[in-house]
């Protein structure tokens, strides 16, 4: 396969209702959408950088510079292009992971649509349904968060993940268990708002029983995790630390982490994200996949990857509609707390055009 060239979108999707974690609140999301092109047909990738370099190093502008400037032109040198060559290609580029997922997601798209073949059958999907969990963000009142996760139990969300922080930790836990109950899988995720001087007061949390509680500390601070690991009884997962599979491979080794969560934009690609799963599910540590906010095109491939054997905890793939009133695709609805994994060619879906045009405020079409 040879790329003739690479369509760069920017979109911006309002959000049904901001959504505030310990780094920000968002109410719009910008994200890229590529379209690779081959003589053979084309391809869709999304990045999942945010606007801002909050969640991470990387952002919306650097991730369409870097793109443009560097990583596109390296793959069109490439004359007999498939997937497994990205990564070796774009690796002298250092960093810049979720640009380069998007990449390889559109390579690979455009490949497996080409061959009649499905993300979940290449990637190694075991199921054709993946149970959904949804994240709920920090609220203004303990009363506003009720009523929120009842909304979502009431759609039939399997697992109630709760985002925390110094302030709004132990209390809005309580409260979700005394209301619900205990049989409601309950987790919490900190995005690093945490050090290890907080152990005592995370250990709060120990007695409702939580699923995990999810990157607690600075994403560096590996050592740290594996300390605090030691001195709570719920389950330590990681999250923003997890880059690579050495990385998983490391922590776990560390005794960091019990529990992984596998994002494919901030490890480098589903390809990368695969061999996640395969090293966890090699030491015998489950890993659940987590969500960027994605639109339809990220879904699709987050929920083929989630149908692998390993993904045993409901991960965060949730409906259209729990983001945006408009998808830029046919839009994912959940039965019976499950989501239908893609079984058409590539990721099984497209952009309808005018929803993608109605949602775009940029456009750049790199000729190679």
């Amino acid at each position: 396969m040879k790329l003739t060239g690479v369509e760069i979108r920017t979109i911006a999707m309002p959000l049904v209702a901001p959504f505030r974690t310990s780094f920000g609140t968002e109410t719009v999301r910008e994200a890229l959408i590529l379209r690779a092109v081959t003589p053979d047909g084309e391809g869709w990738g999304e990045c999942v950088a945010m606007s801002d370099p909050l969640y991470s190093s990387e952002y919306v502008s650097a991730a369409a510079d870097v793109l443009q400037r560097f990583l596109v032109p390296a793959l069109g040198q490439v004359e007999d292009l498939d997937a497994p060559a990205v990564a070796p290609t774009l690796a002298p580029f250092k960093g810049h992971r979720m640009a380069k997922a998007a990449l390889e997601m559109a390579v690979l798209d455009a490949e497996l649509r080409a061959e009649g073949r499905s993300f979940a059958r290449e990637l190694g999907a075991v199921r054709d349904r993946v149970p959904c969990g949804v994240s709920v963000g920090i609220m203004d009142s303990i009363p506003a968060l009720l009523d929120a996760v009842a909304g979502y139990l009431d759609a039939g969300y399997v697992r109630i993940k709760l985002k925390i922080q110094p302030g709004w930790d132990v209390e809005p836990v309580r409260a979700v268990r005394a209301r619900f109950g205990e049989d409601v899988l309950l987790q919490v995720d900190a995005n690093t708002a945490y050090t290890v001087a907080d152990a005592r007061h995370l250990a709060q949390l120990d007695p409702f029983d939580l699923l995990l509680i999810e990157q607690p500390l600075d994403e560096e601070d590996v050592l740290g995790h594996a300390e605090l690991a030691r001195q709570l009884r719920t389950p330590v997962c990681l999250d923003e630390s997890i880059v690579s599979a050495r990385a998983a491979a490391d922590a776990i080794r560390l005794g960091a982490c019990s529990i992984v969560n596998v994002k494919p934009g901030r490890v480098g690609g589903y390809l990368e994200a695969r061999r996640i799963h395969d090293v966890c599910a090699a030491h015998g540590v489950p890993v659940w996949c987590g969500g960027m906010l994605e639109t339809g095109i990220g879904r699709a491939a987050n929920l083929a990857l989630a149908a692998l054997p390993g993904f045993t905890l409901p991960g965060d793939t949730s409906a259209s509609d729990r983001y945006y009133r408009t998808d830029i695709t046919e839009p994912f609805q959940l039965d019976g707390g499950t989501l239908a994994v893609p079984s058409g060619p590539g990721l099984g879906v497209e952009p309808v055009p005018e929803a993608l045009d109605e949602v775009t405020t940029s456009t750049t079409w790199i000729p190679l």
